[in-house]
């Protein structure tokens, strides 16, 4: 998926293939906003008004990219784990043996197709104190660029989170449920909190 172009793979999330989906775009949508960091990072670094904090925005650039990169390697990652839940209930169901391995198996691949967007939603609240930082100590030229960061990463975990939702729904393991919803709700409120600390310190009123 991280190969093709943006026609390609628009193209093909607005298709009636299962995958792209909400997950991928969660997870592109994180990689977006580490890029956005990023710039503003790069475009604060070798300016003399900014040199007292050069040393933030090369470290910046490093986490950033990292999670850049990470993020691209999460739309694949996405995709198949969703397709390990439909490989789950493309087993045959004719025996009780059969029926019991089919639904191990499914249930198997919605804990991992709810694995992955939790990582996803994990690492793109990382994201959110990078634009903090650079709304706050970057090129001022560039702050516009900082502050779609923060709602692009709170976008990437609200939707990332979203998808590990629909996937508890069906789990059956409540200890693990019950677990995981703790994680999500705390998540959510992180990230709409962070987004709105950082939306505060604009200086566009």
């Amino acid at each position: 998926m991280r190969n093709k172009n943006l026609e390609e793979f628009s193209r093909e999330t607005a298709s009636s293939e299962p995958v792209p989906g909400g997950g991928s775009i969660a997870a592109y949508s994180g990689a977006l906003a580490a890029a956005l960091s990023e710039t503003v990072a790069n475009l604060t670094i070798g300016k003399k008004k900014y040199e007292e904090v050069e040393g933030e925005m090369k470290l910046i650039v490093q986490k950033a990219e990292l999670i850049r990169t990470n993020m691209l390697d999460n739309i694949e990652k996405d995709c198949e784990a969703f397709d390990k839940v439909m490989a789950g209930f493309k087993l045959p169901k004719n025996t009780e043996e059969e029926r019991e391995n089919r639904k191990k198996k499914i249930q198997e691949g919605l804990i991992i197709a709810s694995e992955v967007p939790l990582g996803i939603a994990k690492e793109a609240f990382e994201i959110m104190p990078i634009a903090e930082l650079v709304v706050e100590k970057g090129n001022k030229n560039a702050v516009t660029d900082g502050l779609v960061s923060a709602m692009l990463a709170r976008t990437a975990v609200l939707s990332a989170l979203l998808n590990v939702k629909i996937n508890l729904n069906s789990i059956k393991d409540a200890t693990y449920v019950e677990k995981t919803r703790k994680i999500v709700e705390n998540l959510e409120k992180m990230a709409i909190e962070k987004e709105k600390e950082i939306l505060e310190k604009s200086p566009l009123k």
